[in-house]
């Protein structure tokens, strides 16, 4: 065994590392308004020289008497520093007037109502909780009139079933931990198959669809006998397989076929957990006389400052010397945090102007005008880097008259034409979701047709690429589609 001993070494290396107040930033780019404005209220309960600035409040005076600076900066070093601090006071004072200016122009924002405000608070509070899968089974499990300690297996079995309304467990397992007889579970599993909604508790997609045909009185149908021994070959479209087995034409196939479409393969995502997504977009564009025009929808956002009291208290000679430090260093964190506010607005302003002026043609006529546009394009307008543009659209929504939209949805690579122009990928998705639409259903376009039919019109696509944008769009291949 090789001798193990400890010892001490030094290396040089080179390591980058973010700065606080930086990592700040680029967080503040990061988030959505309203995740901004909750990490806003945050700073100006833990910082005590911010506030939140009311609508009709000045902007406030931070400059002071030269001939005082002049006067006392000599005499006392301290003051000097205190004199010096000032000086920032003053950049403070004209970054808040920008602020001012900036967010709250009349043009760009409609003036503050209470009774407005009150409104958006009413409508954010009623938002209702759906009811999840498992309480609308409980609440039917009650009603069932079945012994207490049948409600105790059913609040078992109901507990094993999932968002899409299977049940995950065996009943064998179930048995085991609730310690009684596997038929008692499955008589009481029986009950709680036939709860709403239809096709619930079921242990695989056959027993839900067969669940559901059964209760609408179909147990003798064709339907039932193709689910009950052709499911794999129904997904599989293998409808002449099916009428020579179960005897039946292929016509009576196909309305079967039409008829379990309609079926609901996951019975409980009507119930899902999980509360709605709201977006709140963070820019609107509107058509103002013939031009798109870029509005930054700020009215959540807090405008906040420096406390004027602060900036007394620094004015003030009796001010302990610690307590002008742990005061200077709270309002260089505010006025840092002000900066990166306006420059995150700023930013994704430009953002979404560079946005709107390549996307004209899309937001006049749809996607088929759909242009290509990469974050480094963007970036080199702005002067930013690509990834301060992939920070800065990262869950931010932006609503035109065509709709709301992922900032970055907008951003898309493109194919190239024989022209020796370039089309987005987007618009040949759109293409080719159009030439299926419109296909013969006895004879389906293959991926190689699909790329024949877009080289007619100029685009260069692999036929490989087809078959991506195909799957991307949930199209399924052409012998799937394909009506016998």
């Amino acid at each position: 065994m090789a001798n193990q001993s400890m010892m001490l070494s030094q290396e040089q290396r080179m390591q980058m590392t973010l700065a606080p107040q930086l990592r700040q930033s680029l967080e503040m780019l990061q988030l959505p308004i309203l995740e901004l404005r909750t990490m806003i209220q945050q700073e100006i309960e833990k910082n005590p020289t911010i506030e939140e600035l009311p609508e009709t409040a000045q902007s406030i005076d931070a400059t002071a008497d030269p001939e005082e600076q002049k006067k006392n900066s000599e005499a006392d070093p301290e003051r000097r520093t205190q004199l010096d601090f000032r000086e920032d006071f003053k950049k403070l004072s004209a970054l808040d007037d920008e602020w001012r200016s900036y967010f709250f122009q009349e043009d760009q924002r409609n003036p503050y109502s209470p009774d407005a405000d009150e409104k958006r608070k009413f409508l954010l509070d009623s938002i209702p909780q759906k009811q999840s899968l498992q309480e609308h089974l409980l609440d039917q499990l009650k009603l069932s009139g079945l012994p207490d300690e049948d409600r105790q297996i059913g609040e078992l079995i109901i507990g094993s079933i999932n968002d899409d309304g299977y049940l995950n467990a065996t009943l064998d397992e179930m048995a085991t931990t609730a310690d009684v007889d596997a038929a008692r579970l499955q008589d009481v599993l029986s009950v709680i198959q036939d709860f709403d909604p239809t096709g619930v508790a079921a242990r695989d997609l056959r027993e839900c669809l067969l669940i559901q045909l059964d209760r609408l009185g179909m147990t003798e149908s064709p339907a039932y006998a193709i689910v009950r021994d052709h499911l794999q070959d129904l997904g599989s479209r293998k409808h002449a397989e099916i009428a020579r087995a179960l005897q039946m034409t292929p016509d009576d196939v196909r309305k079967a076929a039409d008829l379990i479409a309609t079926l609901d393969p996951k019975p409980g995502r009507g119930f899902s957990a999980e509360s709605p997504a709201y977006v709140f977009p963070e820019i609107t564009v509107q058509k103002i006389e013939g031009e798109y025009t870029v509005i930054l929808n700020d009215e959540n956002l807090p405008h906040v400052r420096i406390s004027e009291n602060y900036r007394k208290l620094m004015e003030d000679k009796n001010t302990p010397a610690d307590v002008r430090e742990y005061v200077m260093q709270k309002i260089k964190s505010g006025v840092f945090m002000i900066k990166s506010i306006q420059q995150r607005q700023q930013t994704l302003f430009k953002i979404a102007g560079e946005i709107v002026r390549t996307q004209k043609d899309f937001l006049d006529h749809g996607v088929t005008h759909f242009k290509p546009l990469t974050m480094v394009q963007v970036a080199s307008v702005v002067g930013v880097h690509e990834t301060t543009v992939s920070r800065a659209v990262s869950g931010k929504y932006i609503q035109t008259p065509s709709g709301v939209f992922e900032m970055k949805y907008f951003f898309a690579s493109g194919l190239a034409t024989q022209s020796g122009g370039a089309v987005s990928n987007k618009a040949v998705q759109d293409m080719i979701a159009k030439l299926v639409a419109a296909e013969d259903p006895g004879s389906p376009l293959s991926d190689q047709d699909i790329q024949n039919k877009l080289s007619e019109q100029g685009i260069r696509i692999a036929r490989r690429t087809v078959a991506k944008y195909r799957i991307l769009m949930h199209i399924q291949p052409s012998h799937l589609r394909k009506a016998f």
